[in-house]
């Protein structure tokens, strides 16, 4: 039998000297005013007042004059598809097409700009936000890229538009379930057309889209990432190479899941071989919302059936029993109502296995838990669950007149995300993006949190930033992380942020104080239309891996 484990930060050589940041504010619980911060080495070693840091001021190796900036921990997003995201910040990008016809123009574009590719690919793209409506053809994406073969992931990347070329690259593709003849593919035929596709991709192509992506998270103030890695969905290669890059290069840190549901003890051992801290990340019960394949009790509004299930309860119940064992996280993507009620009965089913504590010692993970009802939110407190959650899906496709409400009527849409009632029931939130899906971007997330379009599902801005930090580092098993005090490992960021503001606690709407009796940290004020902050830099492990020039 495995022995639990603890993550640990991937090795790097740490830096030597200290460091006095001083003259800005700094978030920190151990002084709700501090103005000042010391990093000895790749620790935090000292937070206080600017007056105290005059003591430090003759023994540090460097002083960095703040001028008014922020410093707060680096963010952790906490779920992550970096080589995809690499490749839609450096390639064929249809999240701005305004229309089907100027996706297919940028994708003829795309293609002719890029003749030696031996598979376009491209992501994106969404019929929801379209005047006309409706996905594209195979004939039509055939003429776009002249008989090529071409893949093309939804913005959800639960369906793909892909050329006639493509299919032909992969036998028996059109037996397999989701297949279509002419609309894009779901299921496994489209789990298959993404193995060839990106099969087609050199490990060359692989590294430098997965540098651009890591890079990218840096600018924003992120310094850890959970990547979610699968045969479904990358593949073996993908993962340690990614692994490896960011051991070696200075960068955010990554920790890897890896989503292949476990029937032996043996299975465990191949997810450890691969460098992986857990079993789980996008393990698929179901799909997404927007493709029709997220799992429900009653039909979508505007499709005569219920989704996909990729796992019964039992198989769930035999993969978490399984970890458990063997002291290894795991974790299931699941969106559906009737999805997450199948985690909840294998959780329930492993729990009465191998005992309530041990499987709530684990944290074992549910990957957006969107659709929940009052019985699962109490089932995830009662078993420790740690809930995954993407709150740019609700700023992106919520409210009365969002995709949501298209697919499941504008009742059930209200039900989406109910992360206050969540907090309120104890269950663990921490915040990622689901990037490509959206977009790195943890302030946003922080702001779609607090000012969700449903009122009595937001979340305080300081709740919301905890889970974005802290909360990251907690849902893999490190308590002592993801917080600016002494001991800590020093990974922030610092930030130009304009004025800060602290939240009214019993408010869930744009109710803001600056009076600094309030003795909590400040945040910036995340009002929407207000900017965002900017990352000026970004330090992991006491190295600085991004800084703004002239910043």
């Amino acid at each position: 039998m495995h022995r639990t484990s603890t993550p640990q930060p991937p090795a790097t050589p740490a830096p030597t000297g200290t460091v006095l940041l001083r003259g800005g504010a700094v978030y920190s619980p151990a002084d709700p005013f501090a103005t000042a911060m010391v990093v000895d080495g790749g620790t935090v070693a000292w937070v206080g007042s600017e007056g105290a840091a005059d003591s430090f001021a003759d023994g540090v190796d460097s002083v960095i004059q703040l001028e008014g900036a922020l410093v707060t921990p680096a963010f952790t997003d906490a779920h992550v598809h970096t080589t995809a995201t690499g490749f839609a910040l450096t390639g064929l990008d249809l999240s701005g097409a305004a229309s089907l016809a100027d996706a297919l123009t940028r994708t003829a574009e795309y293609a002719a700009a890029r003749p030696a590719d031996r598979v376009l690919l491209g992501h994106g793209w969404d019929e929801s936000r379209w005047p006309e409506r409706r996905t594209p053809t195979r004939a039509e994406l055939d003429e776009a890229v002249g008989g090529r073969p071409l893949y093309l992931t939804r913005t959800d990347v639960h369906s793909a538009a892909v050329s006639t070329a493509l299919l032909d690259l992969v036998p028996g593709v059109r037996d397999e379930p989701g297949f279509d003849p002419q609309a894009p593919l779901t299921r496994d035929a489209h789990h298959a057309v993404r193995r060839a596709a990106y099969a087609a991709v050199t490990p060359a192509q692989r590294a430098a889209a997965q540098r651009a992506a890591l890079l990218h998270a840096a600018e924003q103030g992120i310094g850890a990432l959970h990547e979610c890695a699968g045969p479904d969905i990358s593949s073996e290669d993908d993962l340690t190479g990614l692994l490896a890059l960011a051991a070696a290069e200075s960068g955010p840190r990554v920790f890897g899941y890896w989503a292949q549901a476990a029937s032996a003890p043996a299975d465990l051992d191949r997810v450890r071989d691969l460098g992986a801290i857990g079993a789980g990340g996008d393990l698929f019960v179901d799909g997404s919302i927007g493709s029709h394949t997220a799992c429900l009790h009653a039909p979508y509004a505007d499709a005569p059936h219920t989704g996909v299930s990729y796992l019964d309860a039992e198989t769930i119940a035999r993969h978490l029993t399984l970890c458990t064992q063997a002291g290894l996280q795991a974790g299931f993507h699941a969106i559906g109502d009737a999805a997450i009620g199948a985690v909840v009965d294998g959780v329930r089913a492993a729990a009465a296995a191998v005992g309530l504590e041990r499987v709530r010692a684990l944290r074992h993970r549910v990957e957006h838990a969107e659709l929940m009802t009052p019985a699962t939110i109490a089932a995830f407190a009662e078993f420790g669950l740690v809930a995954s959650v993407q709150p740019a899906f609700d700023a992106a496709w919520g409210g009365e007149h969002g995709m949501y409400a298209d697919r499941l009527g504008a009742g059930r849409a209200r039900d989406l995300n109910p992360f206050a009632a969540m907090t309120r029931a104890g269950v663990p939130l921490v915040l990622g993006s689901d990037s490509p899906v959206t977009p790195l971007d943890p302030w946003g997330a922080v702001r779609a949190a607090a000012f969700h379009r449903t009122p009595e599902h937001r979340v305080s801005a300081r709740a919301a930033f905890n889970a974005h930090t802290r909360g990251g580092w907690r849902a893999i098993g490190r308590d002592d992380t993801g917080v600016l005090v002494p001991g800590a490992p020093a990974d922030y960021a610092v930030w130009n942020s304009g004025d800060l503001v602290v939240q009214a606690p019993d408010e869930r709407v744009a109710n803001w104080s600056t009076d600094p009796r309030s003795g909590t940290p400040g945040l910036p004020d995340l009002t929407p239309g207000r900017p965002l902050p900017s990352a000026l830099r970004t330090v992991v492990g006491g190295r600085t891996v991004f800084e703004r020039p002239n910043g």
